[in-house]
């Protein structure tokens, strides 16, 4: 890892500060060319009350583990936010770099490896080991974090 892979994920964990999600903040910043390209939170879509709002965790009300069933939710993912956002505001992010408080989950996976990127630096595990398995076979670097 080096001084800007250290930057970009001092910077996950900001955005993961915007998170509406009650259970985890989860921050994730698309960058190329060591610029950012998009950044995404775990929250709800537009117009959709957020559990923050609601003042209650539907997953948890419901007794859901963690890496479990995640069309259970009010929230969209931090690294399905950012992906969103470059789609939406017509960025390039063929051949990009997400950095991300935690390692994505599968349907995350899916989405980041379609989307072109090419590299992944996480900070968190998170239980989900058919994402890793996703990545090796479409040949997505991806690098846990580590603190120097």
């Amino acid at each position: 890892m080096d001084k800007w892979d250290k930057r970009f994920m001092r910077l996950t964990e900001e955005v993961g500060d915007w998170a509406s999600c009650l259970r985890r903040k989860v921050g994730a910043i698309i960058v190329r060319e060591k610029r950012v390209m998009a950044t995404g939170y775990n929250g709800a879509p537009a117009g959709i009350k957020s559990c923050t709002e609601r003042g209650v965790c539907l997953r948890e009300q419901l007794g859901i583990p963690s890496g479990t069933r995640h069309e259970l939710c009010f929230a969209a993912h931090a690294e399905q936010n950012a992906i969103i956002q470059a789609a939406k505001y017509g960025v390039n992010i063929d051949g990009s770099t997400l950095y991300c408080t935690h390692q994505p989950c599968v349907i995350c996976a899916k989405m980041i490896i379609n989307a072109g990127i090419k590299r992944v630096v996480y900070k968190e595990g998170y239980p989900d080991e058919f994402s890793m398995r996703l990545f090796g076979e479409a040949g997505t670097v991806i690098e846990k974090y580590e603190e120097e």
